[in-house]
């Protein structure tokens, strides 16, 4: 019950990520977002996800865990509400940004939760089997959800639907779970600011060049802010005696690396499910619930993969399910490139979806236990919520990117179309066009699917990275075998 408690609570977090996604489209007509603009409805939920893990992993280290999460949990439900009656892009940007906070506070709590209730060996194998494949494939399930959600009701229960489910969490959390040993310390208020800071310049960098240039003067201040603000990050964390972000913990070769691999795995699950949902809305066609519908069985093979590497990570140890898996997910967005708009969704989508879910599976368990190996018991909150915030990071920075590329490549193409668009247009069209600066079918179709493709390919070049870290970086020892098979080994380092 303990499991499921904490598992329902990582999957409402993960979950709000792409719930929302199915509905952009119905939120962009809403409230007025244009393509490269509507990235921020997932960045403000993610990027302030991302930047406060750390203090939030520290805050139950140091309140109680159990005490934290459940105040995690109610903060994500009340942001969810106000969320769901936004009645403009501002209202709702700042609704996703407040539910990132109670997000932060909840995740790592959530995942240290897991360390310190059960068992090192095969029963803690286990259980982050479930919370990896939780992680992971909660993502599908919010695109069915989402889907059913908005075919039914309305593009606002995507953030209403939180609100019990949360409410649910919190009355369980006290039967199931005890309270953990409070730790002595103090909040890095100032490192939380300036990490969370300079990752919204940076992102915001990004896609401001998606839409005015690269010589932007904003866009350029935006880089250069961002360079600042991390440098004095830095130097925050090297010189307060707690830092949020343990450096040392870097220090860790295995551990360094799989924050790298999170990295650039996250920037291309985050991309794969924003570009789909659009393509398989925008260009194939589908409904809500059918565009939900078609992601579901990323989650079954998502938990294939996560059930084989739980299973054959004492005998094989992580880095050939590391290496594996990055190639897979590489294959499978590398495959997706192809999409045109002649695609289908059987032809074109399924089957590198399938091979991309399958390769996640088996990164996502790999990667959550050689984080938390070898890490001390005070220190398990903070190890926790840094490789989660390197995954909400890398999202939204990874999304960040690939809506640039995105961008350019549509920019490129839609001055192919024009022309031949202005040739065969009514002069009705032409009026239409002249008005709102956006071409009709087909002519919107070629400019959509050549920007997803282009994004795509940025894509799988982080999953190639991804596989070459943990082909060259990371290092299994007699010891990590001995200790996944449920072994002593050595003490925590």
């Amino acid at each position: 019950m303990a499991l499921l408690v904490i598992a329902s609570c990582q999957l409402m977090v993960v979950l709000d990520i792409t719930i929302v996604n199915i509905a952009l489209p119905h939120i962009q007509s809403a409230l007025d977002f244009s393509t490269t603009s509507l990235s921020w409805v997932v960045n403000a939920y993610t990027l302030t996800f991302g930047g406060l893990l750390l203090l939030g992993g520290r805050a139950g280290d140091i309140l109680g865990r159990r005490r934290v999460f459940i105040f995690g949990v109610l903060l994500f439900a009340f942001a969810s509400l106000l969320g769901g009656f936004a009645q403009n892009s501002g209202q709702l940007l700042g609704a996703r940004a407040l539910q990132g906070v109670g997000g932060a506070i909840a995740s790592p709590t959530s995942l240290a939760l897991i360390s310190t209730t059960f068992r090192e060996g095969p029963e803690r194998n286990r259980a982050f089997g479930v919370f990896a494949a939780v992680s992971a494939g909660g993502g599908a399930i919010g695109l069915l959800a989402g889907g059913m959600l908005v075919e039914w009701l309305d593009w606002r229960w995507v953030l209403f639907v939180n609100v019990p489910i949360g409410l649910l969490i919190v009355l369980a959390t006290p039967r199931f779970i005890r309270e953990s040993e409070r730790h002595p310390g103090r909040f890095d208020i100032a490192g939380a600011l300036t990490s969370t800071a300079g990752m919204v310049l940076l992102v915001y960098g990004f896609i401001r060049a998606a839409q005015e240039g690269w010589r932007d003067a904003l866009t350029l201040a935006s880089f250069a802010g961002a360079v600042v603000v991390l440098a004095a990050f830095i130097m925050i964390e090297r010189r307060s005696r707690q830092p949020i972000t343990p450096l040392h913990m870097f220090a860790d070769r295995n551990r360094a690396g799989t924050y790298g691999i999170m990295l650039c795995l996250a920037a291309a699950i985050f991309g794969m499910f924003f570009f789909l949902t659009l393509f398989v809305q925008d260009v194939l066609g589908f409904s809500p619930l059918a565009a939900g519908l078609a992601f579901l069985p990323v989650s079954a093979v998502i938990a294939v993969g996560a059930g084989l590497a739980s299973r054959f990570l004492p005998v094989y140890g992580p880095k050939p399910f590391m290496v594996v898996g990055a190639i897979l997910a590489a294959a499978g967005l590398a495959w997706l490139t192809l999409t045109d708009v002649h695609s289908t969704y059987a032809g074109s989508v399924l089957g590198p979806m399938l091979v991309f879910s399958l390769g996640m599976g088996m990164e996502f368990v790999s990667l959550t236990l050689m984080a938390l190996s070898n890490v001390p018991t005070p220190e398990t909150g903070a190890a926790s919520g840094l490789l989660n915030a390197t995954q909400q990071v890398g999202g939204s920075l990874g999304l960040s990117i690939l809506v640039t590329m995105f961008g350019t490549a549509s920019t490129n193409e839609a001055k192919q179309q024009v022309p031949d668009f202005l040739r065969q247009a009514t002069p009705a069209e032409r009026i239409r066009f002249q008005q709102t600066g956006q071409l009709p079918k087909p002519w919107s179709d070629e400019i959509l699917t050549a920007g997803v493709s282009a994004a795509f390919i940025m894509a799988a070049i982080f999953t190639a990275v991804a596989a070459l870290i943990a082909l060259v970086v990371i290092q299994v020892r007699p010891s990590d075998l001995e200790r996944l098979k449920g072994g002593a080994g050595p003490g925590p380092i």
